[in-house]
């Protein structure tokens, strides 16, 4: 592991629009730098996308980027983050992909010199290696066609690089509806670290190549799929809590070969990034509801230097297109936050404790998010000697810290989840010692049907 000291020393140094190693982008974004920026995340409506309909696509896309920064021209933003998320289809054919990012970079280029407005474009290449059953990580048309799209949008002008990458999901999923630690520990911190390690030293290869930045990945399969199961009563919320805690270990790995930030927005574990690496990250939260539900609408923003509404699709809302409709919502958040911030540490710290205080005692997944908890959790991290040994030292904080908030009164707990704090302890101290113990074990027990441990480099 890279990282062994936390880069945020201070929990009141850990807030929005503060990044200790802020990124200044080409046309002057000082991500991290001192201001909150709006993070537009947008796809299409319910639709078929191929060549034959790339006229009806692209169509969509010029609409949507027109429209979104003219709103942000006239409410006056100080710059636009734009992320474009592929569809499958768009990253199985990189030709369709690269397509929208041209549209949204002459968009983005207009914006700018007719108006001034800055902003920076983020591309995100769906993973498409899980289409392959059992996954095929290092090889193939999928890996083969996604490096295409990563490699043209940054020889494009895409200036930020991002995925949310799947390896180890193949296991992970029946991890969570077991609510099997020792899974999702070596689905995340063995299979998803070396599937990091992997992925991102060839990403680190084409940014340099192109001079562009290592943004950064995301544990959404993982994290966020947890907690839509929790918020849909299939898992308990304090697992998803700790599940949470973990992910932060395999999100981390991307910065360990190249990644400089911002985070990616639906990385719920970019607080830990933060406080470990330094740099500026993205969060999303009351307005990533277009796309899913969490406990974690207020929170999320106390860690923002862009603020992002996750993805919302091309339709028509009583006001204007929806894009343009959450951009608007955006802004005016981040208005809120830079004011604060104008008024001095002491305001925004203000601001902060009222996000947090709003939700963290009403769910464990936000408790975990808490300055305090947060920093506790990255040192547990990078404290461990190696990504195993972090994610159980993630976990078993993670596990403390909800035991504790429950006992002194201030998280609620449902009762019929407090059992599951003493299973996930039990759990978690029957697991072994050492990292190569510990994988022997997990993969007598995997299903050898559902992953290739060779994509991993494991015998």
């Amino acid at each position: 592991m890279k990282y062994r000291h936390l880069a945020i020393a201070n929990s009141d140094d850990l807030r929005f629009g503060h990044a200790p190693k802020p990124l200044l982008t080409r046309h002057g974004l000082h991500l991290g730098g001192g201001l909150v920026y709006p993070e537009l995340n947008f796809t299409l409506p319910p639709m078929v996308v191929s060549a034959a309909t790339l006229p009806v696509v692209a169509r969509h896309y010029r609409e949507i980027i027109a429209d979104a920064l003219r709103r942000a021209v006239e409410l006056e933003a100080p710059g636009v983050v734009i992320e474009f998320e592929t569809v499958p289809p768009m990253t199985a054919t990189p030709a369709i992909g690269l397509e929208i990012v041209q549209i949204q970079i002459a968009g983005m280029e207009d914006a700018r010199t007719r108006h001034g407005l800055p902003t920076v474009l983020r591309v995100t290449p769906n993973d498409n290696r899980e289409f392959a059953r059992p996954p095929v990580m290092r090889s193939g048309e999928h890996w083969e066609r996604m490096l295409e799209l990563f490699e043209g949008a940054a020889r494009a002008g895409a200036e930020l690089l991002s995925i949310e990458s799947v390896g180890g999901k193949e296991l992970h999923d029946e991890a969570l509806m077991n609510c099997d630690l020792g899974q999702v520990i070596f689905s995340q911190c063995v299979l998803g670290v070396r599937d990091m390690e992997f992925l991102w030293r060839t990403l680190a290869g084409i940014a340099g190549r192109h001079g562009v930045v290592c943004a950064g990945d995301t544990a959404c399969g993982f994290g966020n799929t947890a907690m839509v199961l929790a918020e849909q009563k299939m898992i308990p919320r304090v697992f998803a809590a700790v599940v949470r805690a973990i992910s932060a270990v395999r999100t981390l790995v991307g910065y360990e070969h190249g990644a400089i930030g911002p985070g990616k927005d639906c990385g719920y574990e970019n607080p830990y990034l933060k406080a470990i690496t330094g740099y500026p990250m993205a969060m999303e939260g009351k307005t990533a509801a277009c796309a899913h539900f969490s406990p974690l609408g207020n929170i999320a923003a106390a860690y923002a230097d862009t603020w992002s509404n996750e993805s919302v699709q091309h339709i028509r809302l009583l006001a204007g297109m929806a894009p343009t409709c959450y951009l608007e919502q955006l802004i005016y958040d981040c208005r809120l936050m830079n004011r604060a911030l104008a008024e001095g540490k002491a305001a925004a710290l203000t601001l902060r404790r009222w996000l947090v205080d709003s939700d963290a005692a009403l769910d464990p997944q936000a408790w975990v998010l808490t300055p305090e908890n947060v920093m506790a959790i990255a040192r547990a991290i990078v404290s461990a000697p190696d990504h195993y040994q972090a994610g159980v030292g993630a976990a078993r904080c993670a596990v403390e810290l909800l035991r504790a908030g429950h006992a002194a009164g201030r998280l609620k707990i449902a009762d019929r989840e407090l059992r599951f704090l003493v299973t996930m302890r039990a759990q978690l101290d029957d697991l072994p010692a050492d990292e190569a113990t510990f994988i022997a074990r997990q993969m007598a027990v995997a299903d050898p049907e559902k992953y290739l441990p060779a994509e991993y480099g494991l015998a």
